[in-house]
Order: structure tokens, then sequence, then C-alpha cells
């Protein structure tokens, strides 16, 4: 089966409280916990923003350079993503829209094949 990502953009959701966050989380716990019932659940963190970007690395003539924190020119951070292992583009579009229900955000939705070959 292929895996799907669903995530959404840090710069797509406004400033929220504490309370808030926490009550979104709460929300998406119980979708989490739900997606682990069902058997698809893979894996997910909803802490990510600019902040947490440790460094960059890039490639320079062949040697991997490293830059301390984002790119500045970077204008969008993830801001949380779920992976899910589910049958079928349906069946990731059901949990991808229980996850944008619950919190309230916008989602994207990537499909990720369940081998990785180029040869084909």
């Amino acid at each position: 089966m292929p895996e799907y990502m669903i995530a959404f953009n840090d710069e797509w959701v406004d400033e929220h409280t504490t309370d808030q966050l926490r009550e979104k989380s709460i929300a998406s716990k119980a979708v989490l916990d739900e997606m682990k019932a069902a058997g698809v659940f893979v894996y997910a963190n909803g802490g990510i923003d600019a902040s947490t970007a440790l460094f960059s690395v890039e490639a320079d003539d062949g040697e991997a350079v490293f830059t301390d924190g984002p790119y500045v020119e970077t204008k969008e951070h993830i801001g949380g993503f779920t992976v899910i292992d589910v049958a079928d583009d349906e069946a990731a579009r059901y949990w991808a829209g229980k996850v944008a229900v619950c919190l309230d955000w916008p989602q994207e939705v990537h499909r990720f094949p369940n081998e990785y070959s180029w040869d084909d």
C-alpha cells in the first residue's frame, strides 16, 4: 500500500493562543487514535515551524555546505504532518478530511510510492 503525507504549511494558519492550540491538540489526538485503531497510522508531528530548523544543507561542487537555521529566503514552513499507510487515494482523502476538519486548517496530501525504484 502507498504511504501518504497529510501536511499543513505553518503560513496557512493564523496565530493561536495557548488554549486554542491545546484544544487543537486534543482534537487531533482523537483522530490520530482513530488512525491507530484502524491500522493506518505511521507517524505524526505537529510542532514544526521555522524555529525548529537546525540547519540547511546544499551541494556546492560536490561538497555538502551547511548553514545554521533555515534559508533566509524561505517563506513557507511545514507546520506539521501525519504519515498514513492506506490502500488508495480515496482512503487518504477520508483521513485528510478528518484532519482538516478537526484542526480547521487546510491540508495538503502527498502520495509516496511503496517502492523506491526509478528503473521502471
